[in-house]
């Protein structure tokens, strides 16, 4: 029997990494997405609460015992220690989820594993736990308009954001597979997705 592929995806904010993760889910790939394991793990009743209330206090948790995401957000931008310290709690707890879920999707007879990890470039741990690389691919002001229509962020809190993520060509160069998604319906998409599953197993 053929190995596991662990495939890892990455690309920046929107880019359409959720919507290439969903499409090769209908190939019969295993979606792993680290930011859901972290939301999970940050809103209330996650396993990051108490000790976040430990390090941060208890006003970066909300009444109903969630971490109060704009006031972490608003302290990372000013403070550059207080990420690192909020990612050396949330980091090992989505680890721990990510490798269940994993050898969950193995057990099950999963012939290829996705690794959704927004920052996976900027983690040695994990671009040593993937076999390959995808990386979704389009240009900084496509990922702009895309964020300010979903999420209606202003311009320079996107601009804030893609700088503390890895550059376009630092993913570019790590990549071993492409899909540019930029001027592309959903269907051609799709179409471009369907040729690389073949190429994981799928």
């Amino acid at each position: 029997m053929r190995g596991v592929m662990r495939l890892g995806l990455t690309g920046g904010i929107g880019s359409g990494k959720t919507t290439v993760a969903n499409l090769l889910s209908q190939h019969g790939a295993a979606i792993v997405d680290a930011d859901a394991i972290s939301r999970q793990a940050t809103a209330a009743g996650g396993r990051a609460i108490e000790p976040i209330a430990l390090a941060f206090g208890p006003e970066f948790i909300t009444p109903d015992g969630a971490l109060d995401r704009d006031r972490m957000r608003a302290l990372a931008f000013s403070d550059p220690t207080a990420r690192r310290r909020l990612e050396q709690i949330v980091h090992p707890l989505v680890g721990q989820e990510t490798g269940r879920q994993a050898q969950a999707a193995i057990d099950a007879g999963h012939r290829c594993v996705v690794f959704d990890i927004p920052l996976l470039l900027e983690s040695a741990h994990w671009r040593q736990r993937v076999d390959q690389v995808l990386v979704v691919d389009c240009p900084p002001g496509t990922q702009i308009e895309r964020v300010q229509r979903r999420n209606g962020l202003g311009r320079e809190e996107i601009e804030r954001i893609l700088a503390s993520q890895a550059s376009r060509i630092t993913r570019l160069r790590a990549a071993d597979h492409v899909v540019c998604n930029d001027g592309m319906t959903l269907s051609q998409l799709a179409r471009l997705v369907q040729q690389l599953a073949t190429r994981f197993g799928l």
